[in-house]
């Protein structure tokens, strides 16, 4: 899968398929986002490949603490991935895709805080916080991201 940033500055390609897919419904992703929630593609940082242009990268504070590492283009200042305190996984903005529509959540995540209008779909796990990845994610993606941390 491809994706870019709006002016087209930025470039990326996926090198295989997703980790997991989150649908965040937490107030700093609509914060960021001006929407109700962001989609993001969960894969190993060493398998977005850059095809063009050089992100800017952001730290942005969190609520309740941390930091969020966001990648930006530097002209349309669109974030095209983040970092949330593991360098080896990027979670890339499922908006910059080419086809956004090729890629579905498996988790909605952080629903305490989802707009009362927004429908969550029947079948799909969701959480009102975080949940456990070594209950929900499929094996060989616990093993990718396991070996993507070492």
């Amino acid at each position: 899968m491809d994706g870019g940033c709006s002016c087209g500055e930025i470039r990326y390609r996926l090198a295989s398929e997703p980790l997991f897919v989150h649908c965040c419904h937490c107030l700093n992703c609509q914060r960021q986002t001006g929407s109700a929630f962001v989609v993001n593609v969960i894969i190993e940082s060493s398998r977005v490949e850059l095809l063009a242009g050089e992100p800017a990268v952001v730290d942005l504070p969190r609520d309740g603490g941390g930091v969020q590492r966001v990648y930006r283009c530097p002209t349309c200042q669109i974030a095209v991935f983040s970092e949330y305190g593991r360098p080896y996984a990027k979670f890339v903005r499922a908006g910059t895709l080419d086809d956004p529509s090729a890629v579905r959540p498996d988790v909605h995540i952080y629903t305490r805080s989802k707009l009362p209008w927004v429908a969550l779909p029947d079948g799909v796990p969701a959480f009102e916080a975080i949940y456990d990845m070594q209950e929900l994610w499929p094996r060989a993606s616990l093993d990718r991201a396991a070996a993507a941390s070492r």
